[in-house]
């Protein structure tokens, strides 16, 4: 579905030259730092303003939202589902280590096999 999308606005993310990759990388990196900033404003962050509401709703929207790019950028970079999915457990795995392990050293290594 989000092949389509972009497709339909004009971004095909296969066989992309490098340099349309750091493009598209850092365009969608902008677009969720900016749907970063609508959920952050779905939430009554103003401590001396009385009149927000938390909005579950428009929360949520904007982490589909955020769901688009992220699946747009694992386009650029030649990701499947599948692949997202194979990398998501291997990183969990890796957190878990750290975290059973007290987290005390940064290691830089332990992620290069994902």
């Amino acid at each position: 579905m989000q092949k389509a999308l972009n497709e339909r606005i004009g971004v095909r993310t296969e066989g992309m030259s490098e340099e349309d990759k750091t493009k598209w990388l850092l365009n969608y990196c902008r677009a969720m730092s900016q749907e970063m900033a609508e959920l952050t404003d779905s939430v009554p962050w103003k401590w001396w303003a009385k009149y927000q509401k938390f909005d579950e709703q428009n929360a949520r929207v904007e982490v589909v939202d955020l769901f688009h790019f992220l699946i747009s950028l694992a386009q650029v970079l030649g990701m499947s589902a599948d692949d997202v999915f194979n990398a998501y457990v291997k990183k969990n795995e890796v957190n878990f280590k750290r975290q059973d392990a007290g987290y005390t050293v940064k290691d830089e290594h332990d992620s290069k096999h994902i």
